[in-house]
């Protein structure tokens, strides 16, 4: 184990998307893990960074899809409610978060397309890249 005076920049951005992780911030999780994938990355990534990018995109997703859920329920009983001011800034709201998922899901599926797919060779990493591609 290299001391914190030797951290190379690819420790120390996986270092900051286990903080990330903790601390719940996962689009700062998924910027961290990013820059590992897209731009410190040596071949492949090990076990635990494959990993952490999964962990950090299902996140910052998964939150959003949450968002999308509570803002389409609430949509729903406006619209029963006849309150179209209301769900105007509804659709509005509901747009931003749609694009927000979408942008994060082109993400993902660019870093694998172009940075992770092409450089692995091993069989394991190509499958887990697939799968995660089909995830999104």
């Amino acid at each position: 184990q290299s001391t914190n005076q030797e951290m190379t920049a690819k420790e120390d951005a996986v270092y900051k998307a286990k903080l990330a992780e903790q601390a719940e911030r996962y689009d700062e999780m998924v910027n961290a893990m990013k820059k590992v994938a897209c731009e410190l990355n040596e071949g492949e990534l090990g076990v635990e960074e494959r990993n952490l990018l999964s962990v950090a995109y299902k996140n910052a997703v998964g939150a959003r899809r949450a968002s999308w859920r509570v803002i389409s329920s609430i949509e729903h009983k406006e619209v029963e409610k006849n309150l179209d001011d209301h769900v105007v800034i509804i659709k509005e709201y509901k747009k931003k978060i749609e694009d927000e998922l979408e942008a994060m899901c082109n993400s993902i599926l660019d870093v694998l397309k172009d940075h992770l797919l092409p450089s692995s060779a091993n069989d394991e990493a190509k499958i887990f890249y697939h799968k995660m591609a089909g995830d999104y």
